[in-house]
């Protein structure tokens, strides 16, 4: 256990350079005493390696050390063969590059770990589309990735819903969620997010910009996207569905809207059952509910109900189809 992470703690000030006592014990899950103590230890057995005092002091290596022992177990040779996603590497146009690199880890294993990461490949696959879901169109994916790697501001057109407007950012990151490229970029002093595809034009520009010390691209996204679907707008709607049709209801509404619905035991004279959803955009509930059909009826709340009745005519008008009772 202390072998693996003295081999970690190399490897992150290697790849990383100057570390924080406290960075490294965020990192390896230890406390500041420990990262100490096992600076220590490595020092004894002859790495260069050393702390600096004050504010901008940290723990390092001596400039151009490099370490060869990596420590690579089995799981993780299988983790490393298991996080290459050739689509999105090739999108970033990196998709030979990944290849290769994957290629020259798989001859440098050992002979065991090269056999169980080459039958993972044979086994494994992922892809991170949806179904029914080509990937968006982003041209303009491979500048922003440029720019992300050299610290270049850029100047981007984005679209806006009818409108394009200007923005001038200092790109922090790209994030892939769902098969959807964002750009995780900073503008007058904030640090937002702009989806890929309705970027309609990049210039990389000759200034170069600081990154915000200690921006963390993936706390970030962890926390903006929670924040993001704690303000989403819901709309609590009850309905009445046939126990048969369920699963027609999971593809109108979602499988985790559904699962998490509250089940009421209001009688039903049909023996349907009755499920109070949970539906985030309000606007957008009785389209997603129209697509159950016939399988579902909306109960309540009113306004939804009659949307999704206003709806239904207008379908069956358009057929030029009298609604029965008229």
């Amino acid at each position: 256990m202390r072998a693996s992470r003295l081999v970690s703690l190399l490897l992150l000030l290697q790849t990383r350079g100057q570390l924080t006592a406290a960075e490294l014990a965020r990192q390896l899950e230890v406390s500041i005493r420990t990262v100490h103590r096992d600076v220590e230890a490595l020092a004894e057995s002859g790495v260069p390696i050393y702390a600096e005092r004050g504010p901008l002091g940290g723990i390092r290596l001596v400039e151009g050390y490099r370490t060869r022992l990596t420590g690579l177990t089995a799981d993780e040779a299988e983790a490393l063969f298991m996080s290459g996603l050739p689509g999105p590497a090739a999108e970033l146009g990196l998709g030979t590059v990944v290849t290769a690199a994957r290629l020259k880890v798989l001859a440098a294993l050992p002979s065991e770990l090269r056999g169980r990461a080459t039958r993972l490949i044979e086994r494994f696959h992922l892809d991170a589309a949806g179904w029914f879901q080509g990937g968006e169109p982003v041209p303009h994916l491979g500048a922003l990735s440029e720019s992300v790697w050299g610290d270049r501001r850029v100047e981007i057109g984005y679209e806006r819903g009818a409108s394009r407007v200007s923005r001038r950012l200092d790109p922090l990151g790209l994030v892939l969620k769902a098969g959807v490229w964002y750009l995780v970029a900073a503008a007058e002093g904030q640090v937002r997010t702009y989806r890929v595809s309705r970027v309609s034009g990049v210039q990389v520009l000759d200034e170069r910009f600081d990154r915000p010390r200690g921006f963390d691209l993936a706390a970030f996204w962890a926390e903006s996207s929670a924040a993001y679907e704690q303000e989403t707008p819901r709309v609590d709607v009850t309905v009445r569905v046939h126990p048969e049709q369920l699963n027609q209801l999971r593809k109108a509404v979602g499988m985790r809207a559904v699962e998490a619905a509250e089940r009421l035991d209001a009688p039903d004279p049909e023996g349907w059952l009755r499920l109070r959803l949970r539906l985030e955009w309000p606007d957008e509930a009785p389209a997603l509910l129209l697509g159950a059909g016939a399988s579902i009826e909306v109960i309540e709340p009113a306004d939804v109900r009659a949307r999704l009745i206003r709806t239904a005519l207008r379908i069956l008008e358009r057929y030029d189809v009298a609604p029965a009772g008229s």
